[in-house]
This record gives C-alpha cells, sequence and structure tokens, in this order.
C-alpha cells in the first residue's frame, strides 16, 4: 500500500491499492479512505480545469466583443467625417486616432492572453505609431518617428494610458510641426519591475508650439493619463522631452531578445 501510494501522481486516474489480506480492520479502513480521498482530488482537479477553460472562454469572448465594439465606433466615425473638411475633418481624425490607440491595446492583449504575461510595450508602440503617421493628414506624412525599446510586458491598465499618452504627444508634435521627428525609448529603471519611457522631440520645445492653442488642453489630458499610471510625468523643455516611469513586469528585462 505504501509504495502504490508513493508512486501515484495526479492525473493518473483512481488511486487503486493493491488488495489487503491483513485481518486488521484499522488497515483495510486507512486504504479505503486512502482512496476515496484521492478520488475526490482528481474529481476536483478536473472540475477546476473545466473551470478555467471556461473563465478563459469568456475572458476570450469578452475581448471579442469589446473588438467588434471598437470596429462598430471607428466605422460610424468614418461615416460621420466622409463629407467633412477643414477643421471638422482634422477632428474626426483625432478621434480616430484615439479609437485606434485602444484597439491596439486589446489587439495585442488577445494575442497574449495564452501567455498571461502582459502586453508586449514595444509591439503596442510600434503598431500605434504606424497607425498614427498612416492615418496623418497629408502635410505631415514626413513626420519621423524613431523606437528604441528594451523588451517589456506590461498589464492592461498600463498599456491603456500609456498608448494614449504616446498618442497625444505624437499629435502635438505632428500639429506643431508636421515634418518633425520624434524618438520614443525605453530603459531599465531602478527596480526590475519600473522602466522609464521618453519621448523627445525639439519641436516640443519651441516657442510656437509652447504657446500653440491646444497646449493647454494637451497639459491637462497627459497629467490626467500620467495620474492614472500612478506616476509623475516629468518635462524638460530645453529638449522637448516628456519623461515617466512606468510599472512593468518583473521578469521581462531578464528576457531581452
Amino acid at each position: 500500500m505504501q509504495r502504490a501510494i508513493a508512486i501515484y501522481q495526479p492525473g493518473d486516474g483512481p488511486l487503486t491499492l493493491p488488495r489487503i489480506s491483513t485481518p486488521a480492520e484499522e488497515i483495510r479502513a486507512l486504504g479505503e479512505a486512502l482512496e476515496s480521498t484521492a478520488a475526490q482530488l482528481v474529481a476536483r482537479e478536473l472540475e477546476l480545469e473545466e473551470g478555467l477553460s471556461h473563465q478563459v472562454r469568456l475572458t476570450r469572448e469578452v475581448h471579442h466583443r469589446v473588438k467588434n465594439n471598437l470596429q462598430v465606433v471607428a466605422s460610424l466615425i468614418n461615416l460621420h467625417a466622409r463629407g467633412s473638411d477643414g477643421e471638422v475633418a482634422a477632428a474626426y481624425a483625432s478621434i480616430q486616432r484615439r479609437v485606434d490607440a485602444l484597439a491596439v491595446v486589446h489587439r495585442n492583449h488577445y494575442a497574449e492572453l495564452e501567455e498571461n504575461r502582459g502586453v508586449a510595450l514595444r509591439s503596442i508602440v510600434a503598431e500605434l505609431t504606424a497607425n498614427l503617421r498612416a492615418t496623418a493628414p497629408a502635410h505631415a506624412q514626413h513626420l519621423v518617428i524613431t523606437l528604441d525599446m528594451i523588451p517589456a510586458f506590461i498589464t492592461q491598465d498600463v498599456a491603456v494610458p500609456v498608448a494614449f499618452l504616446v498618442t497625444e504627444i505624437v499629435e502635438l508634435v505632428m500639429t506643431c510641426n508636421p515634418a518633425g521627428t520624434i524618438a520614443i525609448t525605453l530603459v531599465e529603471a531602478g527596480t526590475p519591475d519600473r522602466a522609464i519611457l521618453s519621448l523627445q522631440s525639439p519641436t516640443l520645445g519651441d516657442d510656437l508650439c509652447e504657446v500653440h492653442p491646444s497646449r493647454g488642453r494637451f497639459e491637462r489630458i497627459v497629467t490626467g493619463l500620467a495620474r492614472q499610471l500612478r506616476s509623475h510625468l516629468d518635462y524638460d523643455g530645453s529638449i522637448g522631452r516628456y519623461q515617466i516611469e512606468i510599472a512593468i513586469t518583473p521578469d521581462t528585462l531578464a528576457k531581452k531578445t
């Protein structure tokens, strides 16, 4: 009986003990109790696996519906924007870029759902900036965006405000100087669960951009996004750089590629 228990592994099926020929009732009762307990553990494990599988299906369904709803919103914006021009068309395009930013986060989160490690920040920013350039006004098609980012994973709660923060800053550069440049970097911070995100452009520090009519609204928005990230957004006007420390998955820095 001792050998049978020692070699038994969960998932092997019911625990089957050798037939006990001893006349001792206590020993036979102990064997039956062990078999019963093992059977209950196997049944419980199957229930947990089924519950986890059901939860994963529900989560996927939620993300699928969110993605569909974002597509509906994007289609409605496009329909309303078709007959517009000038400032109205620009406003619709600006709204569309923010919807796209949220869609990018959800697509990447859905892709990483099985890994349960968060979403890859570099992938999000790369896709996001590609979309921003693709949807930029004709006069801003030469905007240059460069990326230099360490591999890092973040939670969806961090990914959403980061995506909006990147969108807001890139759009401000695009508005102030359509032919400008912006460099986005991500470097290690002092602890394994933190990294420093920087967005730098000479345009941001230009006098004309400093007093741009949209600058006040922009500052309120990015300050609010920094609060969502529970961090302080530093601005250095002399070099045109916004910098913020964000939370990352602690073990991702050790998995550089």
